[in-house]
């Protein structure tokens, strides 16, 4: 109005222009969404083109202080992926735990309400990191104060129901975060989310694969191929040595390429079990084949350069918090004795440059969270697969969880879509709770013709 008097509008002029400027604000609050993402403050929006017929894509980066007790203290900038169908239209929060990838994806909840999504990345993954870097501040606490206050900001426009969900660290994101903030959503999908509760206590890893699966030729197989890499461990290293060269990666973090070896030789058995089915067994090379083969193997299911400096970079801020709140899985390596040189190493220590202090918070912190889930929790489902390692130590209900469940998905390994995976009678009552949580009328989208592409944490590394 200051503006409108000082150019000398008056009567019908100045109420023309008022009505522009009504206009131009309603247009902010109801018009396109891209206008009224921009207008969340703190927010930076780009539309890149959607390769998901019916929605738009945005990439968006969030202004989010890096202490959130702190907020007069530094900032840094978070970066969301969004897929837009309608401002109506439930919305469901994937959180990887990772990195965001920089491809559309539909995830198994989404497709269930036919859904936006919004997948964030995890603070202090790569471009979601401070600089200058206080590790101390990469905690679970922080990163669900990340996402309450992105979604606090997203409900000025999408204010319909809210799911979130996410599988492995990206699953127990989504746990944490309901912890803290049980209010923000209306429900939770959690796909393979491990619990270690006791971080001293691993036994349940030795009692899965001793268990894993139904047929004990598949187990003993993957068991004797490890022996074996290592009982060959000079023509391994050999192969190791040429490729590591062509690819130039360094060993700065792990000392040697033999300690880098050896890890993935650890990882073997886990990795296979973690990425494979048991029907993979047949594909893999005999005990007594040739060197390259076995040298194949163990690149294809370990991922040999995932332990130079190069793999495991990506990867710090996890092993940071696994070695401070999370824990990590330590199963006995009995088959692989007395052919073991560096079987101490495999921890979270180990993967973590030496300048970052870590220090462990003696489980505090899981077992909170534990307590939550058992006695607190209301609106979650856990999915897990029965031959996943990461599902030795599952989230369990207790007398105070309500409105929840706990499905495993009979032979499937670490995937992210055990819905579709579950007997007919267990999947239709996770539809039904899904579609409910998300103010869906049943009915509404036939589960099967849902518009769907593989999600991306098959692709997350982390064995620990």
């Amino acid at each position: 109005m200051a503006l409108l008097l000082a150019a000398g509008m008056t009567g019908a002029g100045a109420t023309a222009a008022q009505a522009a400027i009504t206009a131009q604000a309603g247009a902010a609050q109801t018009g396109d969404v891209l206008a009224r993402l921009k207008a969340i403050p703190g927010m930076q929006v780009t539309e890149k083109t959607s390769t998901i017929p019916g929605s738009r894509w945005f990439w968006l980066e969030y202004r989010q202080p890096v202490d959130h007790r702190n907020p007069r203290g530094q900032w840094f900038e978070q970066r969301i992926m969004l897929q837009h169908k309608a401002a109506d239209k439930p919305m469901v929060l994937y959180t990887s735990g990772y990195d965001t990838p920089e491809v559309m994806f539909t995830a198994e909840p989404t497709a269930l309400v036919d859904g936006n999504q919004i997948s964030v990345e995890y603070r202090y993954f790569t471009p979601s990191r401070p600089e200058p870097t206080d590790w101390k501040k990469d905690t679970i606490w922080q990163a669900a104060t990340d996402e309450h206050r992105l979604i606090r900001a997203l409900k000025t426009v999408y204010q319909g129901k809210w799911i979130s969900t996410g599988a492995s660290k990206g699953g127990m994101t989504a746990v944490y975060h309901k912890r803290f903030y049980p209010n923000d959503v209306d429900g939770s999908v959690v796909y393979v989310a491990p619990n270690d509760v006791d971080n001293s206590d691993d036994r349940a890893y030795d009692a899965f694969f001793k268990t894993v699966g139904d047929d004990p030729e598949c187990r003993a197989h993957v068991k004797a191929l490890a022996r074996e890499f290592l009982k060959r461990r000079p023509a391994m290293l050999q192969r190791f040595k040429a490729a590591a060269d062509e690819q130039g990666l360094t060993f700065d973090i792990l000392r040697t390429q033999d300690r880098a070896f050896e890890n993935s030789v650890m990882d073997y058995e886990w990795a296979f079990w973690q990425y494979s089915l048991q029907s993979d067994c047949a594909s893999l090379p005999a005990a007594d084949a040739s060197d390259d083969e076995i040298y194949q193997t163990l690149d294809a299911v370990s991922g040999l350069s995932f332990y130079s400096d190069q793999g495991l970079a990506p990867y710090v801020p996890y092993y940071y918090q696994a070695g401070t709140q999370l824990g990590w899985p330590a199963p006995k390596f009995e088959h692989l004795r007395p052919l073991l040189r560096y079987e101490s190493s495999y921890q979270p220590r180990t993967y973590v440059p030496r300048d970052i202090p870590m220090r462990f918070d003696r489980g505090r912190a899981m077992r909170d969270i534990d307590r939550w889930v058992r006695h607190d929790s209301e609106h979650m489902l856990f999915l897990y697969g029965s031959n996943d390692p990461w599902g030795a130590e599952p989230f369990t209900l207790g007398r105070g969880s309500r409105d929840s469940a706990v499905y495993v998905a009979p032979g499937m390994n670490h995937s992210a879509r055990l819905i579709a995976k579950l007997p007919a009678g267990e999947q239709a009552e996770a539809i039904a709770d899904v579609r409910r949580w998300g103010g869906v009328e049943a009915g509404v989208q036939t589960f099967k013709s849902a518009p769907r592409a593989d999600d991306p944490l098959q692709l997350q590394r982390p064995p620990l």
